[in-house]
């Protein structure tokens, strides 16, 4: 439960008082005391390793980004180190694609995604589980300012890939596939998770109950449909079809960052996809399971919910017991 308290009280801190910056000492002061190594790259060596998709969105703020870089190794004995890559948008506004003010209030829990992997480490961690598990975090603000992204830029990525700009509050999954690839690169994992409040399109689908899945790897998600069995959340799988990939393919760049044909949800996490091959890789869509207004479970209080991370932990658990 520590994990899940830790999620929710970063989710619930308002803007102002959860920089990137002071996002990630938050995270390394947690840690203080657990076999957890955390190193936090600032925007100087995030930009010498070309992670340019992840500056396109960071160098927008006042607040500068950061890469924040937390390894456990509970199993010696094992080769394998899941990858758990955490949306942390402190602050999203929608940059030149400016959000709605109804909207406006709900953009301090953007790094849901980002608290639920942490979480999930900690716990795993304090009950010392066997598991080897990598948790990487783009940590940022997407504001308006001179040097923001526009749509219909093309952005360089650490992968090499070219991405055209179709809309500037698709911006988590930009800031993702860098820290995939990062984690690919530099991490050596060994099966990808990304976790993020990514589309209001999910909600739409499933409501405030149900987060969206998406896996190619069988035995991969039958692995995280078995850790989801003991965590009491609740995931619907969504298809991936080669038609949905053609969705974002641009005739600009190597990819584009927005649909050309609806399924927002879906298309998001092809996206996504391309930055995570050949790995075994799971997306995890929490933008409507992340906060409530009104509790719908008695476990829940209004506000933010820590979902992600009894499922995350118990993934590591599920590497413990097929050692």
């Amino acid at each position: 439960m520590e994990g899940v308290w830790f999620a929710r009280h970063m989710v619930n801190r308002p803007g102002n008082k959860l920089t990137p910056e002071i996002f990630a000492g938050e995270l390394k002061r947690e840690a203080e005391g657990l076999p957890i190594q955390v190193d936090i790259l600032e925007e100087q060596q995030i930009q010498r390793l070309g992670m340019e998709a992840f500056l396109a969105v960071g160098k927008s703020s006042a607040n500068p980004p950061c890469l924040i870089v937390m390894r456990y190794r509970g199993d010696a004995d094992s080769e394998e180190n899941y990858g758990f890559i955490g949306k942390g948008v402190t602050c999203d506004t929608g940059g030149y694609c400016l959000k709605p003010a109804a909207s406006m209030l709900g953009i301090k829990g953007d790094m849901a995604g980002a608290a639920a992997a942490a979480g999930a480490l900690y716990a795993m961690a304090k009950n010392q589980v066997k598991a080897n598990v990598t948790v990487v975090i783009p940590s940022c603000e997407n504001r308006i300012s001179r040097e923001s992204f526009l749509p219909g830029d093309v952005i360089g990525s650490l992968s090499g890939k070219t991405i055209e700009i179709g809309n500037t509050d698709a911006e988590g999954r930009l800031i993702l596939a860098d820290a995939i690839t990062y984690a690919i690169q530099n991490e050596r994992v060994t099966k990808i998770l990304d976790i993020a409040t990514l589309t209001g399109a999910v909600v739409a689908m499933f409501g405030f109950t149900t987060a969206g899945v998406m896996c190619d790897d069988d035995a991969w998600y039958e692995t995280f449909e078995a850790a989801a069995g003991h965590s009491a959340e609740q995931y619907w799988r969504l298809p991936i079809f080669k038609e949905y990939k053609k969705m974002v393919e641009s005739k600009i760049a190597d990819v584009r960052n927005l649909s050309n044909g609806g399924c927002a949800s879906i298309t998001a996490g092809m996206f996504l996809k391309t930055f995570a091959s050949p790995l075994p890789w799971i997306h995890v869509d929490i933008a409507g399971t992340a906060w409530v207004d009104s509790p719908i479970w008695e476990f829940q209080s209004a506000g933010a919910t820590g979902a992600g991370v009894t499922t995350l932990y118990y993934l590591g658990k599920e590497q413990e017991n097929r050692r």
